[in-house]
């Protein structure tokens, strides 16, 4: 199968079941804020911020999964293969130890970091000890999960985690109440990471039934090798962290926990707005690696423009919706639960992170092929620098009184001065990729539907029946999705036609 069908199948596989989980998602969130009430509900969220901490403890090694078996899976080395994964899986292991150790510190001295207390105080450490147990399990099946990914199975992943998110739901529904929500919630995520990471473990044996995971494939000659490649992806991970982590515990301590509710839907509406983009940039790498094995250049930037292209089109449609019509959505999804001041807060910070992922999201395109073709040590660190820039600019402007919106602009000022002055030109030299090709073929094509898109978003907002109703707004995005995607497929087809006819007239001179 060709590079170009296999990312096809997966990002539809993807966007598929992202649509089906958003749902899920969408109800999920509803129904927790209903249930718990905005404190408690404030209080997970600044506990699950601070454990997601925890994908530092990677190291680096779940990018180096995804590498490897796609490099040694299209060189058919089985061997080098196994040693690799034998390698970090058994990191891994001592590594969800540490994550026990970690959790059991926090759950001992939660009093003193949270102030928490009473009865609150003990379901916290409960909740604490629950979740460095269910980091630990994760941990022992990545590697599995890895190996589904390296092998471009991308549906198959997210099948799984479809599966997982389902079970969930059925949780939620069936046993979530108020009393002790804290530790009925860490419970439910507990057991669905167990049936998850089993499922990848059968799953990548199955796919691969040569696959050996044991102590006589861990060679030190292994982790010379992925050592390079790990420790840049650590950075990158350690970045990503703080970029996507800091901002809500940076509010719970300096704002306040219930604060966190009204900066969080705002965040999380974004989250499921960019997640099936994020898919894309996950298929690049391995594709990428692909690529690099097979050594065609051309092809490789060709694949590179498209994507792009496909990603700033998306990104900058779902902004021009969310401008219009995400205060609609909000105010359909948490109701009452938020009085109109901070749904209005909410939506300002939606439209503010969508903003900066108008420029992140097409540059995290350029950071997976690097990534994928082994350059990682300066897009890392390009990372790094942003996320300090933006962890410094959210704590300044929260402690001068700007608020949960300083916290979100924190996030955009940084984007556009590192991603745009320093990793897109390093990422345009390293790739052999002008900036006129660039503009000409990625995105200067993607004008016109967005155009039309944004004429059809301000004509339909001026009707009265365009808001209020969940019923309009489904048909309002259905019917502006199909704008956009119609109107790329007649640029697209006219796009080829005109360079064909350009490649005719400079072959007949």
């Amino acid at each position: 199968m060709s590079s170009g069908s296999s990312v096809k199948r997966n990002v539809l596989a993807s966007w598929g079941l992202h649509a089906f989980n958003m749902v899920i998602g969408f109800y999920l969130t509803k129904f927790t804020l209903d249930v718990l009430g905005v404190s408690t509900y404030g209080n997970w969220i600044f506990i699950n911020s601070i454990a997601g901490y925890s994908n530092v403890l990677y190291c680096g090694f779940g990018e180096t999964i995804s590498r490897y078996v796609a490099k040694y899976h299209a060189d058919n080395d089985q061997h080098r293969m196994n040693e690799v994964v034998s390698l970090v899986a058994y990191i891994f292991r001592g590594l969800g130890v540490c994550a026990l150790v970690i959790a059991s510190v926090l759950a001992a001295t939660a009093q003193w970091w949270g102030g928490w207390e009473g009865e609150l105080l003990t379901q916290v450490r409960m909740t604490c000890l629950i979740l460095g147990l269910n980091i630990a399990i994760s941990m022992a099946g990545t590697p599995f999960g890895g190996v589904l990914h390296g092998l471009r199975r991308f549906d198959l992943e997210r099948g799984i985690g479809f599966g997982a998110d389902v079970t969930r739901l059925i949780l939620f529904l069936t046993f979530l109440q108020a009393d002790w929500g804290l530790v009925i919630i860490a419970l439910i995520f507990f057991l669905v990471t167990v049936g998850e990471n089993a499922c990848f473990a059968v799953s990548a044996y199955r796919l691969l039934p040569q696959l050996e995971v044991c102590w006589k494939h861990v060679h030190r000659e292994t982790l010379r090798e992925c050592g390079s490649f790990s420790t840049m992806s650590f950075i990158n991970t350690i970045a990503s962290q703080l970029i996507n982590a800091s901002d809500t515990i940076v509010i719970g301590l300096m704002l306040g926990k219930e604060v966190i509710v009204t900066y969080y839907l705002g965040l999380r509406l974004a989250q499921y707005c960019r997640q099936p983009i994020d898919k894309i940039a996950h298929i690049c790498l391995p594709t990428a690696g692909a690529l690099h094995s097979e050594a065609d250049r051309s092809k490789r930037l060709r694949f590179l423009l498209k994507t792009l292209g496909v990603v700033q089109l998306l990104i900058a449609g779902i902004f021009i919706g969310s401008w219009y019509f995400g205060g609609d959505v909000l105010q359909l999804w948490v109701g009452k639960k938020l009085v109109s001041e901070d749904r209005h807060m909410a939506h300002r910070i939606l439209t503010i992170l969508l903003g900066a992922h108008v420029i992140a999201l097409p540059c995290s395109i350029f950071r997976a092929f690097l990534f994928g073709l082994g350059n990682v040590r300066i897009p890392a660190t390009i990372y790094l620098v942003e996320a300090a820039f933006n962890l410094g600019l959210s704590l300044t402007f929260c402690y001068r009184g700007y608020g949960i919106e300083g916290v979100a602009w924190g996030t955009v000022i940084p984007v556009v001065f590192i991603e745009l002055g320093i990793l897109l030109p390093y990422a345009l030299r390293n790739l052999g990729l002008t900036s006129s090709r660039l503009v000409r073929e990625a995105l200067l094509p993607q004008i016109p539907p967005l155009l039309i898109l944004w004429v059809y978003a301000a004509m339909v907002d001026s009707q009265s029946w365009s808001h209020g109703d969940w019923r309009a707004s489904v048909g309002i995005a259905i019917a502006g999705g199909a704008i956009l995607g119609l109107m790329w497929l007649l640029m697209s087809k006219s796009h080829a036609l005109w360079r064909i006819a350009l490649e005719t007239a400079t072959a007949s001179r």
